[in-house]
């Protein structure tokens, strides 16, 4: 009896110990970064930090590409750091870029994607000081038009011939001083940024003309994200989770004003940016306007055949494209990224 005993005791004990292990086990289960990897994905931004990138942020430090199992960096552009060059060289897996600028690249034979089309509407604008006489497109005829470089000439060269004018176009940097010291008689400006900016200076809304140019048929939308061919045929699901969770983003972003604006307020300080709270908040509300597309039956994110066709159309009559790439080859993206 004694050695019967015995042999259940360590049987017992056997038994106890497996227990306790399964218990443990089950305690400490590992969590979804240390049982599976994250897809690592690395995003550039057209600019410096600011607001216009709120929803990445959001979707970068509230966890949500880690939900959808993504490791994403995000890097930002400026003045001599081009999204499509990293992108080229692969130190990029998405890159930032306008419509205008995809269609081109495509059309002279770069293998280039369109995966999602963040903004809807187009920011780019002119502005001109009532006090100029300026009220009417047809008001600037012979005036001096402050233009920036490259493909954001398109659109307002498009409206001078649409509306039967010339103009004298005054190279325009990023600044609107030239603007406000007279140097122009109308100036380019994003709707989000430089518009603000101008109000910012003391003028009121009352005193300015405003241009836009999605007003006048020119509706190019701006921001959109894009991968190489190559790279997105490599695992297409990669980029559908992160354009998912970017939306996911941008959608906290808008129910979360003040908590993105405190995120992009740090993104600020530790890229050693100038803030302006004011500025950041009216940049992140206008965003809202951009985005959120009119038509609520379409998913954010969407590419409308429309605007794809009326920037591909303006682009060959301009002489930039010779032919216009199949919308199909163009875009690629998953359930609510589809081109309509």
């Amino acid at each position: 009896m004694t050695r019967r005993r015995s042999d259940f005791g360590q049987t017992g004990l056997r038994v106890i110990g497996l227990l306790a292990i399964l218990a443990i086990a089950t305690v400490w289960r590992p969590s979804r970064g240390e049982s599976a990897a994250l897809k690592k994905i690395t995003l550039m931004t057209e600019w410096l930090p600011q607001a216009q990138f709120g929803g990445f942020y959001a979707a970068k430090e509230k966890g949500l590409y880690e939900k959808y199992g993504l490791d994403v960096t995000v890097l930002h552009g400026g003045p001599s750091r081009s999204p499509y060059d990293f992108l080229e060289k692969g130190e990029a897996d998405v890159a930032m870029l306008w419509l205008a600028s995809g269609i081109e690249k495509r059309a002279k034979g770069i293998r280039l994607i369109h995966i999602a089309q963040i903004v809807q509407k187009s920011a780019l604008m002119l502005i001109a000081k009532k006090s100029s006489g300026i009220e009417t497109p047809g008001d600037m005829e012979g005036k001096k038009i402050g233009l920036w470089d490259s493909i954001y000439q398109i659109q307002p060269k498009a409206f001078f011939k649409k509306s039967g004018i010339r103009v004298v176009i005054v190279p325009q940097s990023y600044s609107v001083n030239l603007f406000l010291r007279d140097g122009v008689d109308a100036a380019s400006a994003m709707w989000f940024n430089e518009y603000h900016t101008i109000l910012d200076a003391g003028y009121d809304p009352d005193e300015l003309t405003t241009f836009f140019f999605s007003d006048y048929g020119l509706n190019f939308p701006e921001d959109g994200l894009y991968a190489t061919e190559a790279k997105f045929s490599e695992d297409p699901a990669r980029y559908e989770a992160f354009v998912k969770a970017s939306m996911e983003g941008w959608r906290y972003a808008f129910e979360h004003e003040e908590e993105i604006l405190g995120m992009v307020l740090q993104y600020m300080k530790e890229a050693h940016v100038p803030a302006n709270y004011a500025h950041q908040r009216w940049m992140l509300e206008r965003m809202k306007d951009l985005i959120l597309p009119q038509d609520r039956t379409r998913p954010m994110g969407a590419l409308a055949a429309e605007d794809y066709e009326n920037t591909a159309r303006v682009l060959k009559e301009s002489g930039l494209i010779d032919g216009v790439p199949l919308l199909a080859e163009f875009h690629k993206g998953g359930e609510g990224t589809h081109a309509e």
